[in-house]
């Protein structure tokens, strides 16, 4: 009889991954100990002062200040919009990066690739007041995007694009689009594409073959890239400072506006803390459904 061995598929990344990470000399582990404690040591005495402006006054312990965020409509409104935008812009980020990133990956062109990877990488290194000044000309009513439209019958009239809560939107997506790629690509580079066509030869269509073999191995790139633009998104102030209008304010804005303009520091460190929490919650939530993901934890 013939002895047929079975043996437990493991993915090619977790396996590199795990003897780089046993080759790392002392020297190396050296070099990244150093730089790690520099930013936890600064993070650490940051967090300090601005959970001190949070809660203390001349007087002791005080909850004025979160009253007062929490007690202010507008305060709330801005906050709102400000996770409003950053969830969008994600959303819009991740349609736009995954049939890039997944083309990246299945194309044999070496062409296309370097035309799509220079697409990505070439905004990093432009400016981001540059990038957002050229989406200025670009979004105002006789811009490119705007005669385009028109000449292409699509529009008979100049669509308000700049100084509104689409503006914002549009430019954020663009300029993190790269990070929401990169991210995606670099786990999907890591899935064995024979695992679609083992499934394809078990009879599965390509669609389906894509949406319960390849797909849900995508999910960790997936989960870092969405996160990573949101938090990102939460925190950004250039872009919707030069294009949002008077309705278009995010939290990173008043943030600003409380440290240079009313020297309210206390309110601008409950503003940060606010993100702070908010960034911290959507970590445990990435923790918590990459914890119930029957793909992610054979992955562990």
């Amino acid at each position: 009889m013939i002895e047929v061995k079975t043996e437990t598929w493991v993915p090619d990344k977790q396996v590199s991954f795990s003897r780089r990470l046993a080759r790392i000399s002392g020297l190396q582990w050296l070099l990244l100990i150093i730089p790690l404690a520099y930013i936890l040591i600064l993070m650490f005495f940051s967090m300090i002062d601005f959970f001190k402006l949070s809660f203390f006054n001349a007087d002791g312990f005080t909850l004025e200040y979160i009253k007062s965020f929490f007690s202010t409509p507008v305060y709330l409104k801005v906050l709102w919009l400000t996770l409003k935008i950053s969830l969008l812009v994600t959303v819009f980020a991740l349609v736009i990066a995954y049939p890039l990133a997944y083309s990246l990956v299945i194309t044999k062109s070496a062409l296309w690739k370097r035309i799509i990877f220079s697409a990505v990488l070439i905004p990093f290194w432009i400016s981001l007041l540059v990038r957002t000044f050229a989406w200025t000309i670009l979004l105002r009513k006789n811009g490119v995007i705007n005669i385009i439209l028109m000449k292409l019958g699509i529009i008979d009239q100049p669509l308000e694009l700049i100084y509104n809560t689409t503006g914002v939107v549009i430019a954020m997506t663009h300029i993190l689009l790269p990070y929401m790629v990169l991210s995606l690509y670099s786990v999907m580079a890591g899935i064995d594409q024979r695992l679609l066509q083992a499934a394809q030869g078990m009879g599965a269509r390509p669609m389906k073959a894509f949406f319960q073999v390849f797909f849900p191995l995508s999910v960790p790139g997936l989960l870092s890239g969405s996160l990573l633009v949101f938090v990102m998104g939460i925190g950004y102030f250039i872009t919707p400072a030069l294009l949002g209008g008077p309705n278009t304010i995010m939290i990173s804005m008043l943030i600003e506006s409380n440290i240079n303009t009313t020297l309210n520091w206390h309110l601008a460190s409950v503003l940060a803390l606010v993100l702070f929490v908010a960034t911290i919650l959507l970590l445990l939530i990435a923790l918590l459904v990459t914890g119930k993901n029957p793909v992610l934890k054979e992955l562990e």
